[in-house]
């Protein structure tokens, strides 16, 4: 008997967290509007994430872009030339059109404004 309280206590907790998980903690403090989403897509079908974190979330080979819209030796017009240009030898030119570079540069804004607690735990660091 004590098993399977035990079983159905944890089911419960296990449930009652993914619920918190997925509602409540996931949220950043606003929502992402239209053009934010369609950056959110770009960016997530063109593998972005295998070579740049955000959040901490993602590859090595890139940046980390979590701050890179803030950055005052990055900022918008640096992810901008990356975007329009491609990286050199390491990032490639995705040949990205107007309309898409602005929408990934709208995410990347949205990420930066919601990363108040990333931005203070980083700056701690230092």
């Amino acid at each position: 008997m004590y098993k399977i309280w035990t079983i159905c206590f944890l089911l419960i907790a296990f449930f009652a967290y993914s619920s918190w998980i997925y509602t409540d903690a996931t949220n950043y403090g606003s929502t992402m509007n239209l053009k934010q989403s369609e950056g959110k897509r770009i960016y997530h079908e063109n593998n972005c994430q295998s070579c740049h974190q955000i959040f901490g979330l993602g590859g090595y080979l890139g940046p980390e872009l979590t701050t890179v819209y803030s950055d005052k030796h990055r900022g918008e017009a640096y992810a901008e030339a990356f975007l329009k240009n491609g990286g050199g030898t390491r990032m490639p030119n995705f040949n990205f059109n107007d309309e898409e570079i602005d929408a990934l540069l709208a995410y990347l804004k949205y990420v930066d404004e919601n990363a108040t607690s990333y931005k203070v735990m980083n700056q701690s660091n230092k």
